[in-house]
């Protein structure tokens, strides 16, 4: 977690083998040997059709923050594993190579590179741990939350998880991620301080519980928070007493003042009945503007499920489920080296190979591409080709399976749009930072270029990353290489 005044020192939050590597390649020569590494994950969680990037922001600050200080030192020392050259090289450490990288809120799909670095060997293998932490885990929370989003059809969402977060940064970083897939705001006070996330909130059971009567909590209640007022309705019995003395508490406080806008939350039982119920008796009383809010373990195929079944619901606050990303809580980003350059500069690419087709990798020091159909303005392909292609979009082209030696296709009329963007050049911050308000408002807009059928919640039609000719090329001449 980052502030304007403090930076919190994350160089060390690193694996060990990092340090070892970096110390065995500083023995050996390799200190200054440019890489190519690239961030992918292989699959998207839930069997989605897709995933949203997040996390760059705290990638940028951490790798402007890199440094190790005297006491990282005193402990590496300690260790006595490693050199004393490698120790003094370690002192004046800093990132020096670049980055690309596709901006946060930007719908990605598997086997493609997230984020490309390209650094001296040390510098890129130390910063490995860091990136696929922030990466995955806001990837890993923004695409849930736009699920959940999607699935509540255009009501409002907001993210309830904090206390049942992974730890203070699981709270505050998610709930940033979260707002990046499209909910409206967060409860946690922080991450509204921090980062500009709306936080929000009403009242637990037990301010109802701390009065008398129901009816003089609510009464207090609006009295304290007129504009807006939202009352917990189901401390006792939801349609014997929370909602009538709700709408007592609404005639009495709010209707003198001529507030018309007003709400009340369940936080239990069935949802579904309920909120049908509350939404008959506030519109027979008058009220029907007030807004009807739901909590309580929701996620994406149960906010599915209660608006098939005509629940009558304006907001859905959605807590653990959402924060913690319950039901695939992994986001499976990877670090894999994919090319390196000769004493001449030279870009030799390089590949991991598997008995697991899906852990092969694409190699060299590629670009990425988006197509989208003139006709539609939808995305109907991602490419990627080696670093010096470029792509005429004027023309048919011809693209690869990445997986199969005999799969290809054409794609045509079409606009290619390349997805990576520089972020750092020589080590020196190239990239403006969007607002949050403005990379929420790219994701949402991204979203909306992908096909429905890409976007279903079970069994989506799986888009298409694939290969330039000559890519395709390169890669299995390397295969047949090793095998």
């Amino acid at each position: 977690m980052n502030t304007e005044n403090e930076k919190l020192n994350l160089t060390m939050l690193c694996d060990f083998y990092e340090l070892t590597m970096g110390n065995g390649y500083f023995q050996n020569g390799l200190r200054d040997r440019i890489t190519y590494f690239d961030v992918f994950f292989r699959s998207v969680p839930d069997n989605g059709g897709f995933a949203i990037a997040a996390g760059l922001e705290q990638v940028i600050d951490y790798i402007q923050n890199l440094h190790f200080t005297g006491d990282d030192i005193a402990y590496l020392r300690g260790r006595g594993i490693f050199s004393e050259d490698f120790l003094a090289y370690l002192r004046d450490f800093r990132f020096t190579g670049d980055i690309y990288a596709v901006p946060e809120g930007t719908p990605v799909f598997p086997k493609e590179p997230l984020l490309t670095v390209r650094a001296p060997a040390i510098q890129a293998q130390l910063i490995e741990t860091y990136l696929l932490l922030a990466l995955n885990h806001q990837s890993l929370i923004a695409t849930k939350a736009n699920r959940v989003v999607r699935a509540a059809q255009g009501r409002t969402v907001l993210e309830f998880g904090s206390r049942r977060a992974q730890g203070a940064d699981g709270a505050i970083l998610g709930a940033r991620a979260a707002y990046i897939g499209g909910c409206n705001g967060t409860a946690c006070t922080i991450s509204d301080q921090l980062y500009g996330v709306y936080a929000g909130g009403t009242m637990a059971h037990a301010w109802v519980q701390m009065f008398d009567t129901q009816y003089d909590a609510f009464k207090s209640y609006c009295e304290a928070y007129p504009h807006g007022a939202t009352l917990l309705v189901d401390t006792y019995n939801t349609l014997k007493s929370g909602i009538p003395d709700a709408i007592r508490a609404f005639n009495e406080v709010l209707k003198p003042l001529g507030i018309r806008d007003c709400g009340i939350r369940l936080d239990s039982g069935d949802m579904a009945y309920l909120t049908r119920r509350a939404r008959q008796m506030l519109d027979e009383a008058g009220w029907e503007r007030c807004k009807i809010s739901v909590s309580n373990s929701l996620d994406e195929y149960l906010i599915q499920d209660l608006l098939r079944q005509g629940a009558e619901i304006d907001m859905f606050g959605v807590g653990e489920r959402l924060i913690t990303a319950r039901s695939e809580p992994v986001f499976g980003g990877v670090y894999k080296l994919a090319a390196v350059e000769d004493r001449e500069g030279h870009i030799i690419p390089k590949i991991k190979i598997s008995e697991n087709v899906g852990k092969i990798t694409n190699p060299h020091f590629k670009k990425l591409y988006r197509f989208f159909g003139n006709d539609t303005g939808k995305a109907i392909a991602d490419y990627l080709c080696v670093y010096d292609e470029t792509v005429d979009d004027s023309k048919d082209l011809r693209i690869f399976d990445p997986e199969a030696t005999w799969k290809t296709k054409n794609v045509y009329n079409f606009t290619a749009k390349e997805l990576q963007v520089p972020i750092f050049k020589g080590g020196q911050l190239v990239y403006r930072k969007p607002s949050l308000d403005e990379i929420r408002t790219y994701c949402l807009q991204q979203v909306d270029t992908l096909w429905d059928e890409v976007k279903r919640f079970d069994n989506p039609h799986t888009y298409y990353v694939d290969l330039s000719e000559r890519l395709w090329n390169i890669k299995y001449d390397l295969l047949k290489n090793h095998s």
